[in-house]
């Protein structure tokens, strides 16, 4: 069995998705139920995992409809106005919906590298306690530090840590300074890993299994087979790499995994952790 924890859909409209820039053609399309269903065949996909790719609760809304009517999404995660005073109240408003798994902020995008300390979004953050939701972390390796600060602070909620933390692989040597803070947030039990986006951190489609091998090295030893679960991030990933060239470099990654290890890798762990039916 196969599960992508971690994959977006939307209908593409440029004043809503203006991260996606001239350089990013191939994300300037819409990728919805259709585009959805031919990956699933191609790769022979049996669920995904829906994840926000922009600040909207009108694309939560959107996301949770498509869900309602698509058996291939088997759980979404949404976003949520958390520095907010009345985000309970969209909290609340979300929470009757069978497939909604969790929220995402984009940590990443803030200019700020210890938002995570921030009062009020630890406050709304606090809000999710008790209703078997998850919180998906997507930062960049700067953002570490406050990351473990932010998990020891919420050790009762589980969260997920985006595409390793996107450290620089374009760069070419292993960046110590992320494999440090990558390692010291590997030891929170609360926080399990995505194998995912690392050939988009390449830049480009120069990528190959070896390129990849030491940071999968790395997330392995730190989070187990037990915390780590494959994810695909298309359609992002089409900026480096076909979704079946990904699939194929990452099943090569796991291969010396023992049958059960890998069931857990590519399908049980996220089924887990999302409460995926």
């Amino acid at each position: 069995m196969l599960i992508d924890s971690h994959h977006h859909l939307w209908t593409y409209d440029p004043a809503q998705y203006g991260w996606i820039n001239d350089e990013m053609a191939v994300l300037k399309h819409d990728f919805l139920g259709p585009q959805l269903r031919q990956v699933a065949r191609e790769n022979e996909v049996q669920g995904f995992v829906s994840v926000q790719a922009r600040q909207s609760l009108g694309e939560t809304r959107d996301l949770l409809e498509i869900a309602s009517g698509e058996p291939l999404v088997a759980g979404v995660v949404g976003w949520a106005p958390f520095v907010q005073p009345n985000v309970v109240d969209i909290i609340d408003e979300f929470a009757g919906h069978a497939k909604l798994k969790g929220f995402r902020h984009v940590v990443q995008d803030e200019p700020d590298d210890r938002f995570l300390d921030r009062e009020d979004f630890n406050a709304g953050i606090r809000t999710l306690r008790g209703r078997d939701m998850v919180y998906d972390l997507l930062v960049f390796p700067k953002q570490l530090p406050a990351a473990i600060d932010f998990a020891d602070r919420h050790s009762d909620l589980p969260m997920v840590l985006d595409h390793i933390a996107k450290p620089a692989i374009a760069e070419g040597a292993l960046d110590e300074a992320w494999k440090r803070d990558f390692c010291e947030l590997a030891q929170r039990e609360n926080v399990t890993c995505k194998f995912s986006g690392a050939a988009t951190e390449v830049r480009d489609a120069s990528w190959s299994i070896e390129t990849l091998r030491p940071y999968w090295d790395v997330a392995l030893e730190a989070f187990g087979t037990d915390r780590l679960m494959f994810g695909s991030d298309w359609p992002v990933c089409l900026l480096a790499t076909e979704y079946s060239r990904w699939l194929d470099a990452v099943k090569t990654l796991a291969a010396s995994l023992s049958d059960s290890e890998q069931s857990k890798f590519f399908a049980g762990n996220a089924s887990r952790v999302y409460r995926l039916s």
